[in-house]
This record gives structure tokens, C-alpha cells and sequence, in this order.
């Protein structure tokens, strides 16, 4: 868990589908897969916990049917736990009224989905203040906001256009600005460029990334692609069967998979893209070290260029400036061969 504070807490979660599931935990306290089975009950979620900090992009993946979706259903109470507690800022909202519950919705809450769901008889300007519309804001204010948002996301001088005279990317975008009009401290992502082509859902993987940089949202982001995955997360929660199997950072879930899944699950993955100069840089010494932008959190992948076209040892400098250790292209050339399992 980061330094920074926690925004949002998930205790003992569980989501049963079936006849029973209400009354099902109270039989089975800690119940195995044959008990669940048993009684005819299917998991969407199994005791998951975990925190999420303030600010950061926590994703959460695994196969169809892993229970990714339903977690986040659950975490936004779009459906109603079975059992648990999942809390924002302290408030639990399993205890919460339906009314507060809105209002939390309202203004704590963004959500963007993998089908855009415009409302097709609106344009780009209508679709984006619907949500400040249902809250009563003023007029002013609302359009000023609307046409903020619209000019965020790269839409200016398409208010006046309707969701199908858009392309896709257009669409999400919309859509992303609908989410945010509300100025949501939470926002929820649930495969949203899924159904894009590759390089429209690069190309929205980085305004995601560039939006982040300006606004410090705190992101619950799902998706199944461990490419998407590791670019977008500060750390990545993968699951199966319901269960969240391991939490880490990229870089942790392939040095150090819980089990055998989570290695396969990660297994193809070039390990450049993960592994950070920190994993295979060597200690400082007294020889000439030249200098450029590498630190030890910087990605394998985005140095390997500078590193091998200079054929010389590199400092590698903390946030002060201060060196903190040399890396040569002898240490990167190995994990971009995909022999790196000196590393440990």
C-alpha cells in the first residue's frame, strides 16, 4: 500500500448468486469451493479485501468470468454485496440509505462503461450536462462545466454533433466527459476501450493517462488485457473464480507471482515493458558515469535506446540528483533477449 491515503476500502466482500445466498455465510462461515457448490451457489466474488489509495490507478483483471465486472458492481453498489463492508472516505455504503446512496452517486461517483450508452437523441453538449441536469445545477454553471469537460477530452467544435455522427473513439470520449462533469472523486472503468480498434484504444489509453496527470482521480479500472493493464496501473489486482489472487504493481506480479496462475497469466509478457531499472542496476562506483533522465522507477523498455546507442555505463539518479547506481547495456540486454532469469 502507497503513503498516500486510503479512498476506498474493501472488507471481507462476498457476492453469492442462488437460492439461500443470503443465509449461506451464516451457515458456512468459510466456506470451500465444495460447500458453495454444494448448495447450488455461484461466486461472483469471494472474501475479497483490499485498500485503494487516493489518486491511484487500481486495475483489476483476469478471464471472462473471473468476477472483475461484479466486484466493481459491487464496489459501486450497482448490486448489493451478499457480505462485507466497502467503505469511501470512512462511509460504508452497505449502511448507507438509498436516498444517500444516490447522492454519493451523484457526487462522489463517475462510472464509464464498455458500451458508450449516449442518449442518441442528444447531442455532444446535451449528452455531457445530463448528469449536472439531474443534479439541478444551475444553467450557467452546467454549461460552463459541459463545455469545460468537452474541451478536456479533445471535443471542441463537436458540441452540436449526435453520438452517430461520432466514431468510436469520439463516443468514449463523450462519455468520459459525461463521467466527469460531476467532478467525481471516484471513477469507475469497466473495460472501456474494449470494443475499440488497437489504435483508437492506444490512442484513448493515453488521454486516460494524460487526464489522470491533470485531474488525480482515484480509478478503479477493469479490463482482461494484461498489455492495457501494466501501461495504465499503478497496481494491478488479478483475479479468478472470484478470488483476488495477488496485488502488486506490475513489476511484483512478474518477479513474484503468488501461484502458478498469476505466472501464466503473466508469463508472456515482455518483461521490459514491467521490470524497472531499479531490478537490474548495479551499485554505484568510482568510474565515469554519464549522465541522462534514467531513475531507478523508470520502465527497462523506455531507457534501453539511450543505454545501448551510448555503449557506456549510465547513472542512474534518485529525485534528488544524487547517483544512486550505474546501469550498462550488459544488465538490459538480457531482459530484452528474454534471459533475464538471473533476476529475483
Amino acid at each position: 500500500m502507497t503513503e498516500r491515503s486510503v479512498k476506498f476500502k474493501c472488507s471481507n466482500v462476498w457476492k453469492l448468486f442462488g437460492a439461500g445466498a443470503d443465509t449461506f455465510l451464516g451457515r458456512y462461515p468459510s466456506p470451500t469451493e465444495q460447500d458453495i457448490q454444494r448448495e447450488g451457489l455461484i461466486a461472483g466474488v469471494q472474501n475479497a479485501s483490499f485498500e485503494i489509495a487516493e489518486g491511484e490507478i487500481f486495475v483489476v483483471m483476469g478471464l471472462s468470468g473471473s468476477g472483475k465486472s461484479t466486484l466493481l458492481r459491487c464496489m459501486s453498489r450497482l448490486i448489493m454485496p451478499t457480505s462485507g463492508a466497502i467503505n469511501i472516505d470512512g462511509v460504508d455504503l452497505l449502511d448507507i440509505s438509498e436516498r444517500q446512496l444516490i447522492e454519493l452517486r451523484r457526487h462522489k461517483m463517475g462510472m464509464v462503461f464498455q458500451h458508450f450508452a449516449l442518449l442518441p437523441h442528444l447531442t455532444v453538449l446535451g449528452n455531457v450536462a445530463f448528469p449536472l441536469e439531474i443534479q439541478n445545477t444551475g444553467t450557467d454553471e452546467r454549461t460552463r462545466r459541459t463545455l469545460e469537460m468537452i474541451e478536456l477530452v479533445g471535443l471542441k467544435g463537436r458540441e452540436n454533433y449526435y453520438p452517430h455522427e461520432l466514431s468510436g473513439g469520439q463516443q468514449q470520449r463523450v462519455g468520459i466527459a459525461r463521467s466527469l462533469a460531476v467532478n467525481p472523486e471516484v471513477w469507475f472503468l469497466d473495460e472501456p476501450f474494449s470494443a475499440l480498434d488497437p489504435l483508437i484504444r492506444r490512442e484513448m489509453q493515453n488521454e486516460l493517462l494524460r487526464l489522470q496527470s491533470l485531474l488525480r482521480k482515484t480509478i478503479v479500472f477493469i479490463t482482461h488485457d494484461f498489455d492495457e493493464a501494466i501501461r495504465l496501473a499503478d497496481r494491478i489486482a488479478i483475479m479468478k473464480a472470484g478470488k483476488v489472487i495477488q496485488i502488486g504493481t506490475p513489476e511484483e506480479l512478474v518477479l513474484a507471482p503468488a501461484d502458478e496462475y498469476v505466472r501464466e497469466f503473466t508469463s508472456e509478457i515482455p518483461r521490459a515493458k514491467v521490470l524497472s531499472v531499479a531490478s537490474v542496476m548495479s551499485e554505484p562506483s568510482g568510474d565515469e558515469l554519464h549522465g541522462a533522465d534514467i531513475f531507478p522507477h523508470s520502465r527497462i523498455e523506455s531507457v534501453a535506446p539511450e543505454v545501448i546507442s551510448r555503449d557506456r555505463a549510465m547513472a542512474v539518479l534518485d529525485d534528488s540528483g544524487k547517483v544512486v547506481g550505474r546501469l550498462e547495456p550488459g544488465h538490459i540486454i538480457p531482459v530484452l533477449a528474454g534471459i533475464d532469469n538471473q533476476i529475483v
